[in-house]
């Protein structure tokens, strides 16, 4: 996976978080902490790609090519 892709996912997985905090309204207190585990497991994992992402541009920065620089740019202006 590429750095901008790593920084794709973690926006994914957070964006998907917030959607199931938002739709939880059962009064199932199984379900409410089911959905809370899977909320947790998704934020754990953007993390995770964030920081892969963050380490990527920070370790090709000095080298960048052109194509990264424009993955890079191209994410970093739909965000």
């Amino acid at each position: 996976m590429t750095g901008p892709e790593h920084y794709v996912t973690a926006e994914r997985l957070q964006k998907h978080a917030r959607a199931l905090a938002a739709a939880d309204e059962s009064p199932d207190p199984a379900e409410t902490a089911a959905r809370v585990q899977r909320r947790m497991a998704d934020l754990a994992a953007a993390q995770v790609h964030a920081t892969l992402a963050v380490a990527a541009v920070l370790g090709l920065s000095a080298n960048l090519d052109r194509a990264d620089e424009l993955a890079w740019r191209a994410i970093a202006a739909s965000s």
